[in-house]
């Protein structure tokens, strides 16, 4: 984040919804609009002209929709955090949302204090999953080269008791209160486990766990 706060691109060829878009998210001087654009080429284009910490994207638009745009961006440009916007609560989106790089899915009839509260928590890497959804998420994902052996953990047994608090779909707040820690020292672990696994976010921690076995049975409801 710069001192001006999130710069945010939106792609959506709705006017309608980028004007929905502009006016909530006016409503948080942390949020910076830098750009719009109405499609997937647009949006790349944008993204190397303005750089951009996050973008909001439509699913369905012409030329180049909203997933394949998220998959060539993450190549691109893997710091980025893109927010998957829709009118669409199909789960079948989100997964594929997802599986391509996304960080986040809203709804467009969400109101303004939950958009506002997702998008703040999204850009400090802050959103927890629920277990029923993080189980049905990391299902969805191929499994990488193998599960990781316990000698190759190179994570402290405080880190690996957080890896498994994460993988329960806990925020930091839930951690902080389990653990009986504070919420700052849990930013700090959390900081720690990224690097040393050389991940991106809580969604890649979340799969980490599961190939590590923290995930093995269905999460209960």
């Amino acid at each position: 984040m710069n001192a001006a706060g999130f710069r945010v691109l939106v792609i959506d060829d709705s006017r309608q919804a980028r004007e929905g878009i502009r006016t909530i998210l006016g409503g948080d001087p942390q949020f910076q609009i830098v750009a719009e654009g109405t499609n997937g080429e647009e949006a790349l284009a944008l993204t190397e002209q303005w750089m951009p910490d996050l973008i909001l994207m439509d699913i369905h638009m012409p030329d180049m929709d909203g997933l394949e745009a998220t998959k060539r961006l993450k190549e691109k440009y893997p710091y980025v955090k893109i927010v998957i916007v829709t009118v669409s609560d199909d789960i079948a989106h989100l997964f594929d949302a997802l599986k391509k790089g996304a960080q986040g899915y809203l709804l467009k009839n969400l109101n303004p204090r939950a958009w506002l509260e997702y998008l703040r928590a999204i850009a400090v890497d802050e959103v927890p999953m629920t277990r029923e959804l993080a189980f049905r998420i990391l299902k969805e994902f191929s499994p990488a080269a193998g599960r990781p052996k316990s000698p190759e953990n190179p994570l402290t047994a405080r880190e690996t008791e957080i890896l498994g608090l994460v993988a329960r779909g806990m925020s930091n707040r839930d951690i902080s209160s389990e653990l009986t820690i504070s919420e700052h020292t849990v930013k700090n672990h959390l900081k720690n486990i990224l690097h040393k696994l050389h991940l991106e976010n809580r969604v890649q921690l979340a799969r980490y766990a599961y190939e590590l076995g923290w995930m093995g049975s269905k999460p209960d409801r």
